[in-house]
């Protein structure tokens, strides 16, 4: 089966990528950047550029949802942004109250489950009043996980986790033997919904910013140049189809190529032009 993206205002000349419904990622985490540089590119205050990183936030999340993926985490709030301005960050806060607000609706009308991860505790009384709320009337839903990475940052989701085993140690609830990397990793909410099987980051920068660093050990990762304001379903296509090309080996030895791919490496351009045109319809027919 293949899904085809339907095209938006923002990338009306963008190829549009086939996607197999079979071979999906289960868990996508997304570092949202390029807010500041949109609004800078547009000779707009900062605040413009996450306003509008938020109707990006919207149209992903449906994207992801009717794709079919069973987790997207998006990094949205990290520890070291609390560094920022105060007026920035006050404004990041009133858009997420009023994203929540707003998604709550078609967050329980799909059957989301939302969840947030990372220091709450330092989140403001006027989010987690609306945040807290919606996080338990979703609980029961069976449709995509959706996390909200907020006021987090991965090295400091290992040191909680470690600092949590080495208390029990001390109690002696467990002996030193017993501390696993999969013992680690059960303390570990971001992983709650599994490992990252796929990490996009946008604003072209190539770098993981401290995001969900313990999981990321075979994730696979895309770069995409576009700004996150501009970022929409062809994008979150085009990385799930470049996602499905790869081989996931875990360490292990790959499979061997077939017989038709070594043939296909040697042929000439024309032949290999040849060969993709008539694989695209056989794939399209089926």
């Amino acid at each position: 089966m293949l899904i085809l993206p339907a095209s938006s205002p923002a990338h009306t000349e963008q190829t549009m990528v086939l996607v197999e419904a079979r071979n999906l990622p289960s868990h996508v985490g997304i570092i949202m950047d390029g807010n500041g540089r949109w609004a800078q590119l547009r000779g707009l205050p900062r605040g413009a550029g996450h306003k509008e990183g938020s109707q990006a936030v919207r149209r992903v999340v449906r994207a992801a949802r009717r794709l079919g993926l069973k987790a997207l985490t998006l990094y949205a709030f990290s520890e070291q942004n609390w560094a920022r301005p105060d007026e920035e960050v006050d404004a990041l806060m009133l858009l997420l109250r009023e994203f929540l607000l707003s998604e709550k609706d078609e967050i329980l009308e799909n059957g989301i489950r939302l969840n947030a991860i990372g220091n709450l505790g330092r989140l403001p009384s006027l989010v987690r009043a609306v945040l807290d709320p919606l996080r338990r009337a979703s609980e029961d839903g069976s449709g995509m996980t959706l996390t909200l990475a907020l006021s987090y940052g991965g090295r400091e989701e290992i040191a909680t986790a470690a600092r949590e085993l080495a208390e029990e140690v001390r109690a002696g609830r467990i002996d030193p033997s017993e501390v696993t990397p999969e013992r680690l990793r059960s303390r570990m909410p971001s992983l709650a919904v599994g490992d990252p099987d796929l990490v996009i980051r946008t604003g072209g920068e190539r770098r993981i910013s401290n995001f969900l660093l313990y999981g990321l050990a075979y994730a696979e990762l895309h770069f995409a140049d576009v700004l996150w304001p501009d970022f929409d379903a062809a994008d979150l296509h085009e990385a799930v189809a470049s996602y499905q090309q790869r081989e996931r080996r875990f360490g292990l030895v790959g499979k061997p190529a077939a017989p038709e791919q070594v043939a296909e490496k040697r042929s000439t351009p024309i032949a290999s032009a040849l060969h993709g045109a008539v694989a695209a319809v056989t794939r399209i027919a089926i």
